[in-house]
């Protein structure tokens, strides 16, 4: 059995059946009979579908986010939020698929020489619960318009998510076995893999996730595209607008009660505003409004679960016993953990050089932009990095010195359908989105021809 549970009351929310391997194999061989049809409807019909998609999360988007806030502790104003990205990226490649994935004439010595985009067959996700819908779509809707069929492997502490969004394509006339959900742990997905319908899989998630399923993927020579963790720097300068990178950097760190990849996990500031910043962040920090995920007020809401405050809280308790200071925060209750804030960070603590996947951030001081870099380039991760000045031809001219997937420029790290998105280093390869994402799961087939 699979068990989803409330991490705000520890209410059994739902059990599920976990499928025998006999019926994980009966699932792939039903996704690559319905590929065989699939990659030969139109693109105009497949539009449709999509577009019918988009009405059905945007009709159930309460219903769906309840589901969220109540599985992982999401707020549900951010939970509903997340449901509306959502349609934002089917209508997307709904509208661009056909245009992103269209036959590309390339002159040579030949009579005529062209590019094909063509689908591959079946490809696994394997997801994780942070986002449990955003992280789905951002895979599904362009892998399916490009002709593909998907298999989902969610985390197992949001399998009613899982379920809700397979009955998405469902609802909106997909046609059967287009988009399956797995009902499985993750000792099965090396097998799945390794089966020969599957031609490629797409992991968000840990690093340790990421590189086992990345070696199984390469054994068997498929694709892999992977999404992994951040350390994200949030480097504010003495020109910046305080004000502004204030509201942002807030937003940056604790949305989604700090569980994301892209968070600003570690706050960089130059000696200048340095004083006054971090007075006026922790301010900000201690109003955060946190309790139950479905009350509307709430902004720091529960870990998905206790054990991922556990691992918070020890990470902070080590690097305080190595000299860093809570100067607000700290404390844990079950799956609680609040906002906390740490001073007189170094660069071999735990919060510096591990990924913080919690309410928590860290704080350092620079003097020149050139140590700013530098500083935020010491990281294993390389997801992506915020810059808040209003001197921006600088440092659009220092963005390739940053070790990052993305650099954003007065504004929080985010994805967005009509950007690729993905990072470096142990942060993955592989892109998702825009034309792009789309073009990962597809053979870019060359077609030569000579009279």
């Amino acid at each position: 059995m699979i068990t989803s549970k409330n991490p705000y009351n520890n209410e059994t929310l739902h059990s599920f059946n976990e499928l025998s391997i006999k019926e994980i194999e009966q699932r792939v061989e039903a996704a690559e009979n319905a590929f065989k049809e699939w990659k030969n409807v139109s693109f105009t019909e497949r539009s449709a579908l999509m577009r019918k998609a988009a009405k059905v999360l945007d009709e159930n988007k309460k219903d769906f986010g309840k589901t969220i806030s109540r599985e992982m502790g999401k707020p549900i104003k951010q939970s509903i939020a997340e449901i509306e990205k959502c349609v934002w990226v089917c209508e997307y490649y709904a509208e661009n698929a056909q245009n992103f994935l269209s036959q590309e004439i390339i002159k040579s010595d030949a009579y005529k020489s062209y590019v094909n985009f063509e689908p591959l067959g079946v490809i696994l996700a394997v997801m994780p619960w942070n986002f449990p819908f955003w992280q789905v779509f951002r895979f599904a809707a362009p892998a399916l318009m490009a002709g593909n069929t998907a298999l989902l492997k969610h985390a197992s502490n949001v399998m009613m998510s899982a379920s809700n969004i397979q009955k998405v394509f469902e609802l909106a006339g997909f046609p059967e076995n287009i988009f399956q959900n797995l009902v499985i742990k993750s000792d099965k997905v090396e097998n799945i893999i390794k089966n020969p319908f599957v031609k490629a899989v797409t992991l968000t998630g840990s690093t340790p996730a990421g590189s086992a399923v990345a070696s199984t993927a390469a054994k068997e020579i498929k694709k892999s595209v992977l999404e992994l963790g951040g350390s994200n720097a949030f480097i504010v300068l003495n020109d910046a607008d305080i004000e502004k990178a204030l509201e942002i950097a807030m937003n940056a760190r604790y949305q989604n009660t700090g569980q994301s990849c892209i968070a600003a996990k570690r706050l960089l500031l130059q000696k200048g505003i340095a004083e006054e910043f971090l007075k006026r962040f922790i301010q900000k920090v201690e109003e955060l409004k946190s309790g139950d995920p479905l009350d509307e007020e709430t902004y720091i809401g529960v870990l998905a679960r206790e054990d991922l405050a556990v691992d918070l809280e020890e990470q902070v308790n080590k690097s305080v016993k190595m000299g860093a200071k809570i100067v607000t925060g700290g404390k844990r209750k079950g799956a609680f953990y609040e906002p906390t804030v740490l001073t007189d960070v170094t660069k071999d603590m735990p919060v510096f050089k591990e990924e913080t996947f919690g309410p928590a951030i860290c704080v350092l001081v620079f003097d020149t932009i050139e140590e700013a870099i530098e500083i935020s380039n010491t990281s294993e991760f390389g997801l992506g990095v915020t810059v808040f000045t209003k001197n921006i031809d600088k440092i659009e001219k220092l963005a390739p010195e940053f070790n990052e997937g993305c650099v954003f420029i007065n504004e929080l790290v985010k994805s967005d359908p009509r950007l690729p998105f993905g990072g470096v280093k142990i942060s993955g390869f592989g892109r998702e989105l825009s034309h792009y994402g789309i073009k990962e799961f597809v053979n870019i087939k060359t077609v030569y021809i000579k009279k």
